[in-house]
């Protein structure tokens, strides 16, 4: 016990003395992304509008996971009306993302820094009754304050690679007895809950749940709404699309689409930057290729000449992916981590991407072994993937209709999660 107090004084101090650096970051990041500079108070803990009843918190980091939540926060605002939901995130695309998925049915904030007087503001203005936090984030003030307080608290769809597990180890003795007495694992894999357990989890509130992902709803008009765009930008010709892409990515698949037009002239690319910051860098960018544009915010409507299509809006990567033949998935082919496969497979896309997946090692393992996903390297790889597609139409529906059958043979993750959270929820938060 002398031990742990002596190691959260060492955090305590080392995380104040981490401030600078914090507000550096965010300075940085503003460079290029103006609305870091907005709502700062809230990642001290300051600004946030008090909850008159216990509320339910749930956070999710990014994008990503505001979209692997929404299915769950839609469950748990039909099934607790009478609870206030509040949402959480740490990037402006993740706080813009929920904006557009619930408006104002959720009280959305950032979340406070891991320091220990913006959490308890944060807890003491929010007044979670529940904690839910998606994927795996081990913040030692956090996890303090739900024991403290005794909130319980439930990592959902919860993941730890066999890498992350060392580092983790180090720090396990700043919320050792949070995580063997008050919190709720509800992991993705056996691997995972085992991999928890070594860190000190209660067996007994470690369970397997399956990945949340598989459970995501597609929204029915966003097939209507891809075909509408794709007679209006590219009627009568083959159309990949090339979605969450980073720096470095894009001037590869802009090569690649070159390499595709040589053996079908009249393909087009839907190319979708991952970061709206970065929407005009890659605007320069193919222009810089020799390629014609025409961006989705200026409305235009490209010509037969026109050979890419510029995804610079947000909210709408599901309606591009369902506009096109055949998907790339970016994050893949730097060392970002992969993004979300699952999305264009839903909609029955074959599905390409780089060799870098660890993010969801097991979703992209998955699609590969079922013929549905395949993986390219380079701009050569992604053009003979592409190529191939587009002239076998009927390796493509081969491929799409694996994909979909993955997914449902998957789903059911939420509804063992939701049956988890369910008793946690007072029954009258008032």
């Amino acid at each position: 016990m002398r031990k742990m107090s002596w190691l959260r004084i060492v955090y305590i101090v080392l995380s104040y003395l981490l401030v600078p650096l914090l507000v550096g970051h965010l300075y940085w990041r503003s460079l290029t992304a103006p609305a870091y500079r907005q709502r700062i108070g809230e990642r001290f803990g300051f600004g946030l509008p008090r909850q008159r009843r216990p509320s339910i918190w749930v956070h999710a980091v990014s994008v990503g996971e505001v979209q692997a939540a929404a299915p769950l926060v839609r469950a748990l605002l039909k099934r607790h009306p009478g609870v206030p939901l509040v949402m959480t995130t740490m990037t402006p695309t993740g706080s813009e993302r929920v904006r557009l998925l619930f408006g104002d049915t959720v009280v959305h904030s950032y979340v406070p820094y891991d320091l220990a007087a913006p959490v308890r503001w944060f807890f003491d203005r929010t007044r979670p009754s529940l904690a839910i936090i998606m994927e795996t984030e081990l913040w030692p003030n956090l996890y303090h304050q739900c024991g403290q307080r005794r909130v319980p608290l439930v990592l959902a769809s919860a993941r730890i690679s066999a890498r992350s597990l060392g580092r983790y180890r180090r720090l396990i003795s700043l919320f050792r007895e949070t995580l063997a007495n008050g919190i709720v694992i509800a992991a993705q894999t056996p691997a995972d809950a085992e991999r928890f357990r070594l860190l000190g989890a209660n067996p007994a509130q470690t369970h397997v749940t399956g990945n949340i992902k598989f459970d995501f709803e597609l929204p029915s008009d966003v097939p209507h709404a891809g075909r509408a765009l794709r007679k209006l930008q590219a009627a009568g010709r083959p159309v990949w699309v090339a979605a969450s892409t980073h720096e470095n990515e894009e001037a590869v698949l802009l090569a690649a689409h070159v390499l595709v037009r040589q053996q079908h002239p009249q393909a087009m690319l839907f190319l979708v930057p991952r970061h709206p910051e970065r929407f005009s860098e890659v605007a320069g960018l193919i222009e810089a290729c020799g390629l014609t544009h025409v961006t989705r915010s200026s409305a235009a409507i490209a010509d037969p000449r026109t050979t890419v299509f510029l995804g610079d809006t947000m909210g709408e990567l599901m309606t591009f992916y369902a506009a096109a033949d055949v998907a790339f998935v970016g994050g893949s082919l730097s060392a970002i981590g992969g993004h979300n496969l699952l999305e264009p497979a839903s909609l029955g896309i074959p599905v390409i991407t780089g060799p870098h997946n660890e993010n969801a090692a097991d979703i992209f393992a998955l699609l590969v072994a079922c013929g549905a996903a395949s993986v390219a390297p380079d701009a050569a790889g992604v053009a003979a993937e592409v190529c191939r597609l587009f002239s076998d139409p009927e390796e493509r529906q081969r491929r799409g209709a694996a994909g979909q059958a993955a997914i449902t043979e998957n789903s059911g993750a939420l509804e063992r999660l939701l049956r988890l959270i369910d008793p946690l929820v007072p029954d009258d938060p008032g």
